[in-house]
């Protein structure tokens, strides 16, 4: 995994430059943002088109608002723990409300209940995967400061994370093929939660 930020993150880092001078805080903008992704995850439950377009461009703006927090408490210099860990439930959060969303706003169309099942599954995966990577932060911590720990990371090329995927959410749900995404979104949070979780018990294994 390459050591350089990826593109989103390099844009969010000139973006708030101009926060730092005012009185908002990292923690305000998390709140926001999660704010933000919960409201476009809500209209995705709907199964309107119009709003299911809506509720795509606001959580994918939520996930790029999402770098926004830390970049702002590095330069205000106000890094905590408490931000670190509020930062990382507010994405994890944001996710499982997503699948659990799209799972009813798609339990009309062709996936039935199916799409429910699904969103469940997602949504579980979402919140194992929060707690399973916050575990592996708590092992790779070892005494760091906030400054210094970095969270888990995502596979990334060419200043591009696999998280980064869920930008694609937006023209995806706009040309109509928000249903096979879902289906593939699914599948890819139960495959990263079983990642997540053998990296936990591989790194228990490592300090025995």
């Amino acid at each position: 995994m390459s050591d350089m930020p990826p593109w989103d993150q390099r844009l969010a880092r000139i973006l708030v430059r101009p926060l730092a001078r005012t009185g908002v805080t990292p923690n305000q903008i998390t709140t926001f943002a999660l704010a933000v992704g919960l409201t476009g995850a809500a209209l995705l439950a709907t199964g309107d088109g119009t709003h299911a377009n809506w509720g795509a461009g606001l959580f994918i703006l939520s996930r790029f608002l999402d770098h926004f927090d830390g970049e702002l408490a590095r330069l205000k210099q106000t890094s905590s723990r408490f931000g670190y860990y509020y930062d990382y439930a507010a994405g994890g959060i944001s996710y499982a409300a997503l699948f659990l969303c799209m799972g009813v706003g798609l339990r009309a169309g062709p996936l039935g209940n199916w799409a429910l099942t699904l969103g469940l599954a997602g949504t579980a995966a979402a919140l194992i995967s929060l707690f399973g990577n916050i575990a592996i932060d708590n092992k790779n911590a070892a005494g760091a400061t906030p400054e210094d720990e970095k969270p888990v990371g995502y596979p990334a090329i060419w200043g591009f994370e696999l998280e980064d995927g869920i930008y694609l959410l937006g023209p995806i749900t706009w040309f109509g093929w928000l249903q096979p995404f879902f289906v593939a979104a699914g599948v890819g949070a139960v495959v990263y939660c079983l990642w997540t979780l053998w990296s936990l018990v591989r790194l228990g294994g490592d300090e025995s």
